[in-house]
């Protein structure tokens, strides 16, 4: 059994993994597969609370605020809309998608009470809701 080098074997075992992780991620957001029924990716968000009003920050990359069905409900804000392809059909090769596309759906439990939409905005590809207690 021949003697290692620690470094070669550390840098072919973290290439490996990078490259699991992308098989991994490449099987999770199938290209060119139709809109299914069911969301396919979850928006990250912030919620950050001013005294009875509550700031909530969804990352949408690429979505139109428009287009972002928003319904509050028993303490629960669910948002749901469709990030489009990012590309029109005439694209002659796709070199990464990193950015998830498809249906998405997104339901956050809300602190304790019973609240309304006050202000809908965007800012740098993120929607920005401010919810306040009725």
């Amino acid at each position: 059994m021949g003697i290692r080098n620690p470094h070669s074997w550390m840098w072919a075992e973290a290439c490996e993994l990078l490259e699991q992780a992308q098989r991994l991620q490449r099987q999770f957001f199938r290209f060119g597969h139709a809109v299914e029924a069911r969301p396919r990716w979850e928006p990250p968000v912030d919620i950050v609370a001013y005294g009875s009003d509550v700031q909530v920050m969804i990352a949408l990359p690429g979505v139109a605020p428009e287009h972002v069905h928003i319904r509050i409900d028993e303490g629960v804000l669910s948002l749901t809309a469709i990030r489009p392809l990012p590309m029109s059909r005439d694209a002659t090769a796709v070199h990464r998608l990193e950015i998830p596309y498809g249906r998405f759906e997104r339901r956050i439990a809300l602190p304790a009470g019973a609240y309304r939409l006050l202000e809908q905005g965007c800012a740098n590809g993120c929607l920005i809701l401010r919810l306040t207690l009725t």
